[in-house]
C-alpha cells in the first residue's frame, strides 16, 4: 500500500488556475475530509475524470476556495494509483492553505519527481518516457517540445525494444539448448545470428548518430563571438539579446572574461559567449580572459568572427581568423557597415560572410537564416533523437559490446564467451528503458524533476 502524497503542480507564481495534486491508495478518503462537493456527495461517489464543484476547507473549517475536483482511480491514472486534483484559483496563499489542510488530513509532502517516479514504478511509463516528461517541461523551442513529446509517447522505447527482443531471443535459445539437452529444441548455431547482430549494431549506431543534433536541440548551440578588441562583439551580443547585457565602451579590453547569454535567433537557440578581445597584452587579468576566449572557440559549435568593416584587416584579425577556421561552423560578420566599407567579403576566407551593423540591427535577419541553415537537423524531431547524455552513454556502451560480440564471432570464440558481450549490451540498453535499471540510477534520474511532477 502506498502512502498518499500531495504537492502543488503548477509552480509558485500567481496564475488564473493553480493545481494541487494527490496520489496514493487512500487519497480519495484524505480529500473527503477537507472537501465538500456542492452536490452533497463525496469524492468516493463521483465518476472518474469528471470535474466537480465544491469547497475546500482549512483546519478551522473555513472555506479556502471554491474550486473543482477531479478523480482518476488506479490503475487508469497517470501514476497508476488513485489520484485527485484540485483546480483552484491560482493565488499562492490559497494553494499553500489547501496544501496545509491536506497534510493535516493525512497526506505527506511529495518529493521531487515522485508522481512520475510512481508512474514508472507502476509500469505506466518506461524510463525513456519518464525522463522525457522533464524534457517536455523544460523545452524552450518547438522542436525540443516535439521531440520530448514523442519520447513521452514511447518513440525511443519502440526503437530500442526490437533490438532488446532480438538479443533476448538469442540468449534464451542458447540457454534453452544448454539447460534442456534432452528436449526437442533446434540446435544453437551462433553463426546463424550474425546477420541479426549486424543489423542491430547498425540500428544502435544510427541512433547514436542523432545525439549531436539532440544535444543542440536540448542545450542550444554554443556560439562564441570572437574578434580583436573594439570591433563590436559586445554590441552584437546586446543586439541579439535585446537588451544591454554587456557594458560597451570605446576603451579596448572592456570585456575581460567570457559572458554568456541564451537567445533565440530565427528558429535556433544560441548560447552566446561574448569573449574578451584577442590581442597581445601585458595585463595579466586580460591575458587570462583571452585564454578563456581561445578555449571558448575550441569548445564552440559555432564561431562568429567579428571584424570592424570600417577599418582594414590587421595581423591581429588574421591570427584570429586562423583560430576560427579550426571550428567546423564559422561565420564572418563584417560589423559597422554604417561607417563605410574597408573590408570586402572576398578578403575573408569563410564560406559565409555577412555585413552587419550591431548598432542598428542591419544584417541580423540574414545571420538568423544562415544559423538556421547550418543547424537544421537531418532527423525529424519526433522523439527518435537522443538528447540525453545518460541515454547516449548507455547506448554507446551497448554498441561497443555488440562490436566486441561480432569480433568474438570472427575470432571463433565459444558461444558462452560471445554471449557475455550480448548480455552486457542488453544490460546497457536496459539502463535506457528501465528494464534492468538499478535503484541508484533511478534516484538520480528523478532528482531532475520539480516537486508536483
Amino acid at each position: 500500500m502506498s502512502h498518499t502524497i500531495a504537492a502543488i503542480s503548477t509552480g509558485s507564481q500567481v496564475s488564473a488556475i493553480g493545481i494541487v495534486r494527490l496520489t496514493g491508495d487512500d487519497c480519495i478518503a484524505v480529500c473527503d475530509r477537507v472537501f465538500s462537493l456542492q452536490s452533497g456527495k463525496t469524492l468516493a461517489d463521483i465518476p472518474d475524470r469528471k470535474l466537480m464543484l465544491g469547497a475546500l476547507h482549512d483546519k478551522q473549517g473555513r472555506t479556502v476556495d471554491q474550486c473543482m475536483a477531479v478523480v482518476s482511480r488506479g490503475p487508469h491514472s497517470y501514476t497508476g494509483e488513485d489520484t485527485v486534483e484540485f483546480h483552484c484559483h491560482g493565488s499562492p496563499a490559497v494553494l499553500a492553505a489547501a496544501l496545509e489542510s491536506l497534510y493535516l488530513a493525512g497526506a505527506k509532502p511529495a518529493r521531487r519527481g515522485e508522481f512520475t517516479k510512481r508512474a514508472f514504478l507502476n509500469g505506466k511509463l518506461d524510463l525513456t518516457q519518464a525522463e522525457a516528461v522533464i524534457d517536455l517541461i523544460e523545452a524552450d523551442t518547438a522542436d525540443a517540445a516535439a521531440n520530448a513529446a514523442g519520447q513521452v509517447g514511447g518513440i525511443l522505447q519502440k526503437k530500442l525494444a526490437p533490438i532488446y527482443d532480438d538479443l533476448t531471443n538469442l540468449c534464451s535459445h542458447f540457454h534453452a539448448v544448454l539447460d534442456y539437452p534432452d528436449e526437442d529444441i533446434e540446435d544453437f548455431a551462433l553463426e546463424n545470428y550474425s546477420a541479426l547482430l549486424r543489423k542491430n549494431a547498425k540500428a544502435l549506431y544510427a541512433l547514436l548518430q542523432t545525439y549531436g543534433q539532440g544535444r543542440i536541440l536540448r542545450q542550444g548551440v554554443a556560439a562564441a563571438i570572437v574578434g580583436k578588441p573594439n570591433v563590436g562583439k559586445s554590441s552584437l551580443l546586446n543586439a541579439l539579446a535585446g537588451y544591454d547585457r554587456v557594458i560597451v565602451t570605446d576603451i579596448p579590453g572592456t570585456t575581460r572574461d567570457t559572458v554568456e547569454e541564451t537567445v533565440m535567433l530565427g528558429h535556433t537557440r544560441l548560447r552566446l559567449i561574448d569573449t574578451a578581445g584577442i590581442r597581445e597584452t601585458g595585463d595579466q587579468v586580460e591575458a587570462m580572459g583571452i585564454q578563456r576566449s581561445k578555449e571558448a572557440v575550441e569548445n564552440a559549435d559555432l564561431v562568429l568572427f567579428v571584424c570592424d568593416g570600417s577599418q582594414p584587416l590587421t595581423q591581429e584579425d588574421q591570427d584570429i581568423i586562423d583560430l576560427c577556421l579550426e571550428c567546423e561552423n564559422a561565420i564572418a560578420l563584417v560589423n559597422k557597415s554604417d561607417l563605410g566599407a574597408q573590408v570586402a567579403p572576398g578578403d575573408l576566407p569563410f564560406l559565409a560572410v555577412i555585413s552587419i551593423c550591431a548598432k542598428t540591427g542591419q544584417g541580423l535577419d540574414q545571420l538568423a537564416d544562415m544559423v538556421d541553415t547550418l543547424f537544421e537537423g537531418e532527423s525529424p524531431c519526433d522523439g527518435s533523437i537522443l538528447t540525453n547524455a545518460r541515454q547516449f552513454d548507455a547506448c554507446r556502451r551497448a554498441y561497443e559490446a555488440m562490436l566486441r560480440c561480432m569480433q568474438g564471432m570472427q575470432l571463433g570464440l565459444t558461444p558462452d564467451a560471445v554471449l557475455t558481450d550480448v548480455e552486457e549490451a542488453m544490460q546497457a540498453m536496459g539502463e535506457v528503458t528501465g528494464a534492468t535499471v538499478r535503484e541508484d540510477i533511478t534516484a538520480r534520474i528523478f532528482e531532475r524533476f520539480c516537486v508536483g511532477k
